[in-house]
């Protein structure tokens, strides 16, 4: 069947429920029950404390065939994950499936635990990689589920997504499990991701390498939720929250098409008192902040709040009154997380408060402004951010298609080419975020306004942009770099890709 982004999709997909083809970005209102989490009583004098992770193990009864969860903040710096595994392997128990928020490079272990039967299933937001390179090569026999941050919450509240154990990664626990993760020698800021586990798993343990007395304070998970803690010795490396460029570009052609970024933004109307918006870490985008900051200073402007993945830049602005309060489910560095720290206008908030689009209103909805990257974009301005130009997997939605789909301008911005790979094509190899969601594409070339915003269109050019039609951005592209090669698949899907509201906007197939 033919879903509403155009994608041939199978009406049965072996290892996948039963499958519901996307229908269009609102057209799912998903009218719902929550699911209903297992409580478990504690008396007085109950003792929390473990002596070791296999301890815990054993207390929550894990078994052959269940479900396991584990949150992304400390990204490429995550001990938890495979500290776990190793100990579960060595256990003898067996298929086993990860629920992980995200899976990084420092996560490679997980593939001999793949080859040896105690993983058989994966579920995530976003994986890059050694493991989502063996992903992409057909390692597993059931197919990968990839969600957005707010799909991901959707689908443990529905009860799509079930958790029998929740690993959730405490930079600081107290001895009754309370949690934050904004001490501690591997403090990682804010815990969003984790919230949607600890509230809904049937069990919920703690690891942590900074155990305090009790009460910790701030609280961010708090002691109803957790049932074991765990002290080990690391539960990771901060440095690694620094994965990716978190630096603004130095690129003359990505400060071009991020100072065009800013003009379309200040020529859509947006640029005024309460202005809010969301960029990602990338370099490009920060840059793009970095114009609309100076816009900003020059008329005086201050927004309302700064939301997502925080980063230092954000936390500048906050400092300097441009925003009046950062919204964030994860800090990209250090400096944000010592923001979240000391600043009470520096908010910790849910990826479900972030993005879920069948709670009773995520905060996405509530975004003006919203910049976005590009892996690959087509003619009909659907977005690729999940698998590369080789149809191997590299990355994932994250917040990209909650962003999109919830704020008033969603904006990509993206070379026109890269690496003599053309970036505005035909036909995109993954559609991660749907075109109807997506406003203004900006390369170095020019500017390309979604046909059906024909108001935004005639702004644009009154405002003197280069504004081109897509089709015109995707044949220069074609001209200086010619006609992608088709990509060579076998006929095996390993990986679904489903859109935040649960249904099927598109399938990666097992690459030769």
């Amino acid at each position: 069947m033919i879903n509403a982004a155009g994608r041939e999709i199978p009406s049965v997909i072996n290892g996948y429920k039963e499958v519901m083809p996307f229908s269009g970005a609102y057209n799912n209102p998903g009218n719902g029950i929550r699911t209903i989490s297992r409580y478990k009583t504690v008396w007085p004098g109950g003792n929390k404390v473990l002596g070791s992770i296999r301890e815990a193990v054993e207390k929550v009864g894990l078994r052959d065939g269940m479900t396991i969860s584990f949150h992304h903040h400390m990204r490429n710096g995550d001990y938890v994950l495979n500290m776990v595994l190793n100990e579960i392997a060595k256990m003898g128990i067996k298929d086993l499936k990860i629920a992980a928020s995200s899976i990084f490079n420092c996560h490679e272990p997980l593939i001999g635990h793949i080859r040896n039967g105690v993983v058989t299933g994966i579920e995530a937001n976003y994986i890059v990689g050694f493991v989502a390179k063996a992903i992409s090569k057909g390692i597993l026999d059931r197919p990968v589920i990839m969600r957005s941050h707010g799909g991901r919450d959707r689908a443990i509240e529905a009860g799509e997504l079930h958790i029998n154990v929740a690993f959730i990664a405490a930079p600081t626990a107290d001895v009754y499990g309370n949690l934050n993760g904004i001490y501690g020698p591997s403090a990682c800021g804010s815990l969003g991701y984790a919230f949607s586990d600890a509230k809904y798993a049937d069990r919920v343990v703690a690891i942590t390498d900074n155990l305090v007395d009790y009460p910790l304070t701030p609280i961010s998970i708090d002691q109803t939720l957790v049932d074991y803690v765990v002290k080990v010795d690391r539960i990771g490396d901060p440095k690694g929250i620094v994965s990716g460029s978190t630096n603004i570009t130095r690129d003359p052609l990505g400060l071009k098409i991020a100072s065009m970024a800013a003009d379309v933004i200040e020529a859509s109307g947006f640029l005024k008192d309460g202005l809010s918006f969301q960029t990602g870490a990338g370099g490009t985008s920060l840059a793009v902040a970095s114009f609309l900051r100076e816009k900003m200073r020059a008329k005086r402007i201050t927004g309302s709040f700064g939301l997502g993945g925080i980063t230092g830049f954000f936390v500048d602005m906050l400092k300097e009154g441009l925003l009046k309060v950062l919204l964030d489910t994860q800090c990209f560095d250090l400096k944000s997380v010592e923001s979240l720290r000391e600043d009470s206008n520096h908010i910790e908030i849910s990826s479900s408060m972030y993005g879920n689009p069948h709670n009773k209103g995520a905060v996405v909805n509530n975004l003006d402004v919203m910049i976005l990257g590009a892996t690959e974009i087509d003619t009909s301005f659907n977005v690729n951010v999940t698998t590369g130009s080789d149809g191997i997997i590299m990355g994932g939605s994250g917040g990209h298609n909650d962003t999109a789909a919830g704020s008033r301008l969603a904006i990509v911005v993206t070379n026109l080419f890269k690496g003599r790979l053309p970036i505005v094509v035909d036909k995109v190899t993954t559609v991660t975020t749907p075109g109807e969601t997506v406003d203004v594409l900006v390369t170095e070339q020019g500017i390309a306004v979604n046909p059906r915003d024909e108001d935004l269109k005639k702004k644009l050019i009154d405002s003197n942009l280069p504004v081109v039609d897509i089709d015109k951005l995707k044949d220069m592209a074609y001209r200086l770099c010619g006609t992608p090669d088709e990509i060579r698949y076998k006929d095996r899907i390993v990986a679904v890709e489903e859109y935040r509201d649960g249904t099927v906007i598109d399938v990666i197939r097992e690459v030769v």
